[in-house]
């Protein structure tokens, strides 16, 4: 299945257990209005899920975006196993390091050349 909204495309693989996010531009209010309940829904399913999150030209979000991504993040703690993010920028590679305080997750960057590997890293010891 896939979804897309003005800077989203959510694509799941693996059932369900893995979520990839493309962004695109800038994140508002309204990208979480796509986002958050597909993610939910996920989780509900199966527990726990983990995300590809490829960034091209990412402009950060605005406000209503980020508080959006901050209640995100706070209620789903616990909820995401792994978050590959995908980007070529250098900002974007200390965004990796930003998110780890707001998840249990475990996190790593991945350069735009290393988009196959993101996706094996995630999908490791998953059953099927």
């Amino acid at each position: 299945m896939t979804l897309e909204s003005k800077a989203l495309r959510l694509t799941e693989t693996r059932g369900g257990r893995i979520l990839s996010v493309g962004i695109q531009g800038q994140l508002d209010k309204g990208d979480y209005e796509t986002f958050v309940p597909e993610v939910e829904r996920l989780i509900r399913t199966h527990g726990k899920i983990r995300l590809v999150v490829e960034l091209e030209n990412f402009n950060g979000w605005d406000t209503g975006g980020l508080w959006e991504d901050i209640k995100f993040d706070i209620k789903h703690f616990t909820d995401i196993e792994r978050i590959a993010i995908v980007g070529d920028e250098a900002w974007e590679r200390g965004m990796a390091l930003f998110c780890k305080p707001f998840t249990k997750a475990e996190v790593k960057f991945f350069g735009p050349d290393q988009r196959e590997e993101a996706h094996h890293w995630v999908a490791a010891d998953l059953s099927n």
